[in-house]
């Protein structure tokens, strides 16, 4: 009978993996494929892949870019998009949790030369393991193609890799303009403890020559090499370059003699740019060539005069908006300083008022909009008066600057939030694009040194008549909504982590007028006031999902990163034993916050947190009382005697505790084994 069984199920199984097959083969699926990995092994895929674990974030980067993302089951807290609900999180880049992996029953796991474990783990499990350590721009191309091939879709990847290719094209072409005398020396910024910074053979200046710097060449090799006082001074770099925590090093080295003494020191002249392009060679290296050259040379990519492509609207798009004066509304991609910009633009039938916080109150204007300068024309913004941006972005996309009033920010038009809010016939429209991750603040906590690109823009229209007095008390509204969306999402200043964000800093708005019964009051009492918070509140919520990927139910990764909490910073803040002790530590406390339980226990702790800094809750004894049970938890006895582990420096008061917590529960376990 068992054995009539067995037949049985290897019948079935044969039979569905013939039907597999031939449904690939009716879809036009080119399988087997042959490919070669990082690790010179030749992989054969035989089908697609449906359950798909990625371990490297530029390889979960590629999977996106070519629409094969429904393949993820599992991916790391380090990778940029966040996960979605068929996916999980299998820890993070350097230390996932085999345990995770496996229960999620992989067809393929995709690896680098850093997951030896896992390679050793599951290397006769029959899941395929394929490896991709994306070291130069080429073999983030050949990346690419291979993702391509594996999911059948080898047009998509072409594409994303010609469009790469256009864009470090482009900037070579713009860069060709500046005499070799006038090229700068460029320096990314690394390490924790030392100046230290990429080797020769790094594609991080590769990235800087495509860019048109001039990079260090120190006769070093690897991905990160130390670089002393002497090699410093001989490079005297005049623009340094870092991301995330890197810039404490300032604090230790720059104020030194020496260290001091180079032209970048001297004038300032550091940028901070984003973990995700900095430290990968992925889908976006063009658009991180690009950023960067333009903020090497701002004065050469912003000048008219350096344009390699023809300044013109490209495609429009419309956008939804019912409203009798609107004559039409529509997003507009346009190649401005030969960058692709795009502007919510929307055409009024007459001449109307609006409140701009911009440009104050407006009488006659016919349309109002709101415009995207992509990262590379950043620059471009801070530097040209608004007068003279809003005459450049009229004169492309065939408005008249006179009766036109613009914002302009940095958050991406694919972004955009509509949100329509209606009772019986008042009607209000809300547009807002939103974006936190860079210049959030705390007004009344965090100072204002210098000025910036608008971020939470917004756009108020409705079919009432707004007078002055409703147009001046409806930016109330959107105000106070505003920073109650961010207060929902618990946004945290980016120059003040310890406090939540009120916005950020460079948030403006635009009221129009609009037509129909006239209104004079639009309090947060009134129905027309409950409409605009409304609106606003729900467009900032998704605008800021789509912008950034923040959500209420994000990951507790993601939000100690906006605390500036990091796993593997917690080593140099941590009181427990040697070195290799405290990565060990950093593994155990990765494997605790996977389980919901002690995540959930931090999360508490950060809402106690804010509470407790801010006066509100005083008596942290019932909170202490948890720290014991969490403790006896995790050790998995009782807990006699338990120790300060965190400095006073790594976090407020009652966070320390509850990561102390955790490490007395697991110092006590390790005791026991």
């Amino acid at each position: 009978m068992k054995s009539h069984s067995k037949v049985v199920v290897h019948l079935l199984a044969a039979l569905l993996l013939a039907c597999a097959v031939l449904t690939e083969k009716t879809l036009g699926a080119d399988y087997p494929i042959s490919l070669q990995d990082s690790a010179n092994k030749t992989i054969t895929v035989e089908r697609m892949p449906t359950r798909v674990v990625s371990l490297v974030p530029s390889v979960t980067d590629a999977i996106y870019a070519v629409g094969a993302q429904d393949s993820l089951v599992g991916i790391t807290y380090h990778d940029k998009q966040p996960p979605t609900a068929s996916q999980v999180i299998v820890g993070g880049y350097f230390r996932p949790s085999v345990a995770r992996i496996a229960s999620l029953q992989p067809d393929v796991i995709f690896v680098s030369g850093t997951h030896g474990q896992v390679r050793e783990v599951f290397r006769d499990s029959g899941i395929k393991l394929i490896q991709f350590d994306d070291r130069s721009i080429d073999e983030t191309y050949r990346t690419i193609e291979c993702i391509g091939k594996i999911f059948d879709r080898r047009q998509e990847a072409a594409d994303v890799i010609a469009g790469i290719k256009n864009q470090i094209e482009k900037v070579g072409r713009k860069v060709a303009q500046i005499p070799e005398s006038k090229r700068k020396r460029v320096m990314r910024l690394m390490g924790s403890n030392h100046i230290m910074t990429p080797g020769d053979d790094s594609f991080q200046n590769e990235i800087i020559r495509a860019a048109g710097g001039i990079a260090p060449t120190l006769g070093k090799n690897g991905a990160v090499v130390a670089m002393s006082k002497e090699e410093w001074q001989d490079f005297n770099p005049q623009l340094i370059y870092y991301c995330g925590k890197e810039w404490e090093l300032s604090k230790k080295y720059f104020h030194q003699p020496g260290w001091r003494d180079v032209d970048a020191v001297r004038h300032k002249n550091y940028v901070r740019f984003p973990c995700q392009l900095t430290c990968r060679a992925s889908v976006h290296v063009g658009d991180f060539i690009e950023w960067l050259a333009a903020t090497i040379y701002p004065d050469e990519f912003h000048s008219k005069e350096t344009n390699v492509i023809k300044e013109e609207e490209i495609v429009a798009r419309p956008v939804e908006l019912n409203l009798d004066y609107v004559r039409s509304a529509k997003i507009v991609t346009s190649i401005i300083r030969d960058f692709p910009h795009q502007t919510l633009l929307i055409d009024l039938k007459e001449p109307m008022a609006a409140l701009s916080s911009i440009e104050g109150p407006l009488s006659s204007v016919q349309a109002v909009g709101n415009h995207y300068l992509p990262p590379p024309a950043w620059n471009l913004g801070h530097a040209t008066p608004v007068k003279e941006l809003k005459a450049t972005v009229c004169g492309v996309v065939g408005q008249n600057a006179d009766t036109t009033t613009l914002l302009f920010t940095g958050a991406n038009m694919r972004n955009v939030s509509v949100q329509k809010k209606q009772f019986k016939d008042m009607v209000v429209y809300a547009l807002v694009t939103a974006g936190v991750e860079t210049n959030a603040v705390r007004c009344g906590t965090d100072s204002g040194d210098f000025y910036e690109l608008g971020t939470v823009n917004i756009l108020i229209l409705t079919n009432m008549q707004l007078t002055p007095r409703s147009m001046t008390r409806a930016i109330i509204d959107a105000t106070e909504a505003k920073t109650a969306a961010l207060q929902d999402l618990d946004i945290r200043s980016c120059y003040t982590p310890s406090v939540q964000a009120t916005g950020t800093g460079t948030d403006n708005i635009i009221v129009v007028e609009g037509r129909g019964p006239k209104i004079d009051n639009a309090g947060g009492h009134s129905k027309l006031g409950e409409l605009i918070a409304k609106a606003v509140h729900a467009g900032v919520g998704e605008a800021i999902a789509k912008q950034n990927g923040l959500h209420a139910n994000r990951n507790i990764f993601q939000r100690m990163r906006e605390r500036n909490i990091e796993l593997f910073g917690i080593t140099s803040d941590c009181l427990c034993g040697s070195s290799e002790e405290k990565q060990r530590l950093v593994t155990q406390l990765e494997e605790l916050l996977l389980q919901p339980q002690y995540a959930g226990f931090i999360e508490s702790a950060f809402t106690l947190s804010d509470a407790f800094e801010k006066g509100l809750t005083c008596d942290l004894e019932a909170f202490e009382l948890m720290c014991q049970d969490i403790s006896n938890r995790v050790a998995g006895c009782t807990v006699t005697s338990r120790n300060l582990y965190m400095k006073p420096e790594f976090a407020p008061k009652v966070i320390r505790m509850a990561f102390d917590a955790l490490i007395n529960g697991l110092q006590n376990r390790r005791s026991r084994q």
